[in-house]
């Protein structure tokens, strides 16, 4: 059951404890003594029976195929034990199950809604669906989204991530309101191909065709842009409208668009599709990038850069350099 209010919450440690015996028991074969071990641990404290008993409340979940923690079971069943990725599904679990009433970490601060999503791609991924009107969508890398459509509207709400979105004409007899719904606020499309990305203090609207109104969360006064026009819009206000650049939905197609774009911001914009952090010397930052690069190699697209603006690779790791966190462009060294 879960812990009741004013008690204490569960340790990260003794969750994260928890899921790994869950894991071990589904496990085929199963560890030898492993349920004998469980049974004395499970009795060994009262958080420990505490995390198990929070482990049982989400018993239906955990027979149902389509939902993401039985997907984060098998994928850690299935994993082998003591190894890095077994630990990182193990964690995964433990958001999972225990974000929101464990305590030790905030619902906001993890990917629950991420992994429970209608709509959701990975780190480098590209997804494209067609909605229950007709409407065209494509998730940019690291995105997610709810579908809210009844009789009054059509609400997509933008969790994280980017969209592109292409709206079909309403079959219903009252035409609804296409919606993207974002934590800044809200566009309503005007019979448009437009697209939204969520960043973490505002949120940037590109129009392609006819036309798109902003609105921010607050109720401050809305803004409708035409093709060719992008905004970006804070929950309390609109920023300046500029031109949509080239080449910015070049990531529909696998590849990014660089016209002299200061090497610190294209890196960043990189960053998106690599599971690793991407970083410059800050002497090398306002060099500039040009030119058209495929997101299916990063690495490949880090070697073009780097001949082309006479810069070297400096690989940042851990663990004695068994894991690498990132790249780090710096100056060329002068060979003597």
């Amino acid at each position: 059951m879960v812990a009741a209010t004013g008690q204490a919450p569960i340790p990260q440690a003794v969750a994260q404890r928890a899921l790994e015996w869950l894991v071990d028991l589904q496990s085929t074969p199963r560890p030898p003594k492993a349920l004998e071990h469980f049974q004395r641990w499970r009795t060994q404290h009262p958080d420990h029976e505490r995390a198990w008993q929070r482990i049982e409340a989400f018993n239906g979940q955990l027979q149902d195929l389509s939902s993401p923690v039985h997907s984060a079971i098998t994928h850690a069943t299935l994993t082998r034990p003591a190894t890095p990725k077994r630990r990182q599904a193990v964690k995964t679990l433990a958001v999972l199950i225990f974000a929101g009433s464990a305590g030790w970490v905030a619902q906001e601060q993890t990917p629950w809604r991420r992994w429970s999503a209608d709509y959701r791609t990975a780190v480098g991924e590209r997804r494209s669906v067609v909605l229950a009107d007709g409407t065209q969508m494509i998730l940019n890398t690291n995105s997610a989204v709810n579908l809210h459509f009844d009789a009054e509207r059509r609400l997509v709400e933008l969790i994280a991530g980017e969209i592109l979105v292409t709206t079909a004409k309403d079959q219903q007899n009252t035409a609804r309101p296409f919606l993207v719904q974002t934590r800044h606020g809200r566009a309503r499309a005007l019979g448009t191909r437009f697209s939204v990305q969520q960043l973490g203090d505002a949120s940037c609207v590109k129009v392609l065709h006819s036309a798109v109104e902003i609105a921010p969360v607050s109720g401050a006064p809305t803004l409708i842009l035409h093709a060719g026009q992008q905004a970006s819009f804070t929950a309390s206000s609109i920023l300046p409208v500029l031109p949509v650049l080239e080449g910015s939905t070049a990531w529909t197609d696998g590849f990014i668009v660089a016209l002299g774009l200061r090497l610190d911001d294209f890196l960043a914009d990189v960053g998106r599709y690599c599971s690793y952090a991407l970083s410059c010397d800050p002497a090398v930052a306002g060099r500039r990038v040009s030119g058209s690069y495929a997101l299916a190699d990063i690495d490949t697209l880090l070697d073009t850069v780097s001949v082309m603006l006479h810069l070297e690779q400096e690989i940042v790791s851990r663990f004695w350099g068994r894991q690498v966190t990132g790249i780090r462009l710096r100056p060329r060294t002068s060979i003597s």
